[in-house]
């Protein structure tokens, strides 16, 4: 099937560590490579997996006290980069800019930070622009990319992953996209109340 797609580069960026070790795993296994940030990067290489560092790639640190990692033309023209358009892939190439196939990424814990009483600083600080950035861009292009918004969808790529390793095809990669739209929804849903009060 042409919609088949198979998974090569993965960019993962979580802040929630908890049920990705088995999903890395699969991945590892079927020669999927990671790209990663800060601490999500130290761990993968804690398992003992190869990781590139997203600064290797857009060659800028982490900065403004971690506010800016990913937001950058090499990692979002990598996740919007249409394949079957040969400008896209032309301006990929002669921007080294990667193909990402598949993005795991979570949201900094918005809800909950509300919820324990932290100060208004505290809250503005977990207000998440990367990781809402990359779910969205994961999302529109699910052409090409499988976007995994929470852990909530960590179950959903291993099933496949064990029934045919790392290839998707569209009803699939699209599934995850409403998956992706749901959490982002959600999400801005839950601060535009914390506004609104």
């Amino acid at each position: 099937m042409s919609a088949t797609k198979k998974i090569k580069t993965a960019l993962v960026s979580v802040f929630h560590k908890d049920g990705l070790d088995e999903l890395l795993a699969q991945l590892h296994a079927n020669g999927v490579q990671f790209l990663s940030t800060g601490g999500t990067a130290t761990f993968i290489e804690s398992l003992g997996y190869p990781c590139q560092k997203v600064e290797e790639v857009t060659t800028y640190p982490s900065i403004l006290g971690g506010r800016v990692k990913t937001l950058h033309p090499k990692v979002f023209g990598g996740i919007l980069g249409r394949r079957e358009l040969e400008g896209d892939r032309e301006q990929m190439a002669q921007y080294e800019i990667p193909e990402i196939d598949l993005v795991i990424v979570d949201l900094y814990p918005f809800e909950q930070t509300v919820a324990s009483g932290a100060s208004k600083a505290d809250i503005i600080e977990k207000i998440d622009i990367g990781g809402i950035s990359l779910i969205r861009a994961g999302a529109k292009n699910f052409n090409d990319v499988v976007i995994v918004p929470s852990k909530a969808e960590y179950g959903m790529l291993l099933d496949i992953i064990n029934k045919k390793g790392a290839e998707t095809d569209l009803a699939e990669r699209k599934v995850f996209a409403e998956h992706a739209f749901g959490v982002s929804s959600h999400y801005d849903t839950a601060i535009h109340e914390w506004f609104a009060k």
